[in-house]
Order: structure tokens, then C-alpha cells, then sequence
């Protein structure tokens, strides 16, 4: 990797004369990274949302481009350079759906609707404490923890809304368990991990199942406490962590399915593996964990590869160069659909630019670029995105 020689594109100067109502702006920035050009490259590239510190409005966006070789810092800006704030406070969720990319801003409360494949601005659409945002059939759906954005052991129950994404309307909700983070579609069904973080340490434990054609809840499953990712592999198998209660209930992974012969899922295994976020491609989930202990006030950290058909761990490190001792704290992970390369997020102290690390399909590093404030959810971008 080498930075580019202009440093900033020349053309992009010129926002830094832009009038956006006393606020400074801050131009994109360009970084070539060696080895990356591949002009026929699909995913034709990728979007990492930065979260900010939260109450900082500092959330970006920015871009790596498989075809032309190059990491863009803060894309949104300059793409978008009369809207104030910009986007606005902590980045939750990012996801690419048709010809639009969908950009969850949790304490902004609101999700930004932008042309996927030019970054601009379309819309955006309110949703109280937003989270994650998933698709089906033209619809958008969406977790929120409804009520504001504080602990509170009378925090109402959360909820999923429906988007029709032609018209850009919210036309359905649905009440689900307390604070409900990710969540997964599988068959006629939404699967929604509730958290319950506000009540802690009354942590909710359960999945709500969600049937789409009515758009009703229809059954909470328990799993376990503080739940928080939930994702469907090619089996008809969801992977759920949950992230303990910080002190004598430890983070876990656990795998749910349907009963032979019946079609409600149940929790077959527990696997007794502390996890904070995966990314599950073929056959293999990768995954790594930050569990935080109240008692030594810091974090245990792992990474590992899990066999989604045996459910078991094949590799005790994704990373195989001895370079994870430069990461801090691991808070993003994708895993490139073609080349099988690895993308982890650096967070590092939380209140300053992050890193995103490449390692090739064997865990050797490729190269690191400076990122925004906490690097947290990447999507790719397809030639194909109509």
C-alpha cells in the first residue's frame, strides 16, 4: 500500500470553500492500495460505515474500490456536500438493496436511503433508536429499540418496521422483545435477537419469529442473555451470540434449527465459544470476540473458524501471520465473497481514526488504511445493483 502523491484529489478542495451553515467541511480523501486494481472485479467495491463516538456526529462513510485501486475516506461529504451534519450520530447498519444503499444512524434516529453506486443522498426515513436493517420482496425491515437512547430498567419493548422501498414509507410495525439487535430472514420468516441492554442486568433472552405474511410476531424462542448477531447459513441453521452480562455469564454461540419433523426452530447446541460478531461464508464462519470483564476491566480477545456443517472450531486464529497483536480491538468483519480475502476493523480507542486490515484467504496481511472514528459495518457493491 502507498498513499496517494496528491494526497487529497484536487477537485475535492474545493468543498472546503463550501457553506454548509457554520459547520467545517471536511474533504474526502483518496489512498491507493497497491494490489487491488482488478478493472473487472465483482463486488466492484465495498462500503464501511464508521460509527463516530456517540453524541459527536461524527458517522462516515467511505469506500473501497476494487476497480480502480483505491480507499476513499469520508465519500459521503463530498458526494453530498449541502446537507447539514452530514450523517449524522453513530452508524449502526449498512446493507445494499436493489440500486440503493441503506445506512442505519441509530442516534440520529433515522435511516439514510443513498444511490448505491454514486453515494448521494435520496431520502431518508425516521425510525426511533434504530439498529439493523434487513430485506425481502421489496420491503425493508428494521429493528429499533423504540424508546430514547438510554439505560432505563423500564425501557419499553422494541419493535420491527416494515419499508416499502418504491415509496419509501413505513408501513407495518411489530412489538418484539426488549432492545432487539440484529436480525435474520429465513423462509417466511424474520428472526430478531433482542438484547435487552437498556434493562441490565434484567437482560432480555429471547428470539422473536416473525411471520411475514402477516407481519406478526408468532412465537419468542429463549436463547440466551444480552443476545446481539443472528445469521442464517445455507443449511437452514441460525448462529446467535450472545454477549453474557459482562462478569460471571460469559459471551456464547449458539446454533438453532428446526426440529426434525416440526417447523418451529429450538436451540440444538451451545457451543461454549465467546463471540462478538461473525461473517459466515460457504461453509466456514469466521469470527473473533472482545468479551469485556467488569472484574480485570478489559478484553479477552479471540479469532476462529467454525465448520458450519460440523459445528466445529478448524481454526483457533483466521490469522495466521502473528499481525493480529496490531489489532485492538477487532469491531468489523467481512470476508470477500470471490477471492476470499478477510476485512477486520480496527476500533482502537474509540475516539479516533480506525484501521481496516486485508488478509488473504490464508490470514497473511495485505495491507492496513486509515479509516473514520470506529470502523464498524462493511457491504458490498455489485456491477449488477439495479
Amino acid at each position: 500500500m502507498r498513499k496517494c502523491t496528491l494526497g487529497i484529489i484536487s477537485l475535492l478542495t474545493l468543498l472546503m470553500f463550501s457553506c454548509r451553515e457554520d459547520e467545517i467541511v471536511v474533504p474526502s480523501e483518496y489512498e491507493i492500495i497497491t494490489g487491488e486494481i482488478n478493472p473487472q472485479a465483482d463486488p466492484m467495491g465495498m462500503y464501511l460505515v464508521n460509527e463516530g463516538n456517540m453524541g459527536s456526529n461524527k458517522c462516515t462513510l467511505d469506500y473501497l474500490d476494487f476497480v480502480n485501486g483505491y480507499y476513499i475516506r469520508n465519500i459521503y461529504s463530498e458526494r453530498n456536500p449541502n446537507v447539514v451534519k452530514e450523517l449524522g450520530d453513530v452508524g449502526n447498519d449498512i446493507q445494499v438493496y436493489g440500486s440503493k444503499l441503506y445506512v442505519v444512524v441509530n442516534c440520529s434516529h433515522k435511516v439514510e436511503v443513498l444511490d448505491a453506486r454514486t453515494a448521494k443522498r435520496i431520502t431518508q426515513i425516521d425510525i426511533p433508536n434504530c439498529r439493523y436493517i434487513r430485506f425481502h420482496r421489496g420491503k425493508a425491515y428494521v429493528s429499533s429499540y423504540v424508546g430514547p437512547v438510554q439505560i432505563d430498567p423500564d425501557a419499553p419493548r422494541g419493535a420491527v418496521y416494515r419499508v416499502d422501498t418504491a415509496t419509501m414509507n413505513i408501513d407495518g410495525k411489530v412489538i418484539v422483545g426488549y432492545q432487539p439487535d440484529e436480525l435474520e430472514i429465513m423462509g417466511e420468516y424474520i428472526y430478531v435477537a433482542n438484547s435487552g441492554g437498556y434493562r441490565a442486568p434484567n437482560y432480555d433472552n429471547t428470539v422473536s419469529v416473525i411471520e411475514i405474511n402477516r407481519f406478526k410476531q408468532v412465537e419468542k424462542i429463549p436463547v440466551g442473555i444480552n443476545l446481539g448477531r443472528i445469521r442464517a447459513d445455507k443449511y437452514g441453521k441460525l448462529w446467535v451470540t450472545s454477549r453474557g452480562n459482562f462478569d460471571d455469564v460469559h459471551s456464547n454461540l449458539y446454533v438453532m434449527q428446526k426440529r426434525k419433523g416440526y417447523n418451529e426452530m429450538v436451540v440444538t447446541d451451545t457451543l461454549n465459544i465467546p463471540c462478538s460478531n461473525m461473517c459466515i461464508s460457504g461453509d466456514s464462519l469466521y469470527y473473533y470476540s472482545t468479551e469485556w470483564s467488569v472484574n480485570t476491566q478489559s478484553n479477552t480477545i479471540s479469532y476462529g473458524i467454525i465448520d458450519v456443517r460440523t459445528k466445529k472450531v478448524i481454526s483457533k486464529n483466521f490469522i495466521t501471520d502473528g499481525t493480529e497483536s496490531d489489532i485492538r480491538v477487532p469491531y468489523g468483519i467481512m470476508v470477500h465473497p470471490v477471492t476470499k480475502d478477510i476485512y477486520v476493523t480496527d476500533a482502537k480507542n474509540y475516539v479516533s481514526s480506525g484501521t481496516l486490515y486485508c488478509y488473504d484467504k490464508y490470514g497473511k496481511r495485505k495491507w492496513g488504511v486509515r479509516t473514520g472514528d470506529i470502523p464498524a459495518h462493511m457491504t458490498f457493491l455489485n456491477r449488477n445493483q439495479n
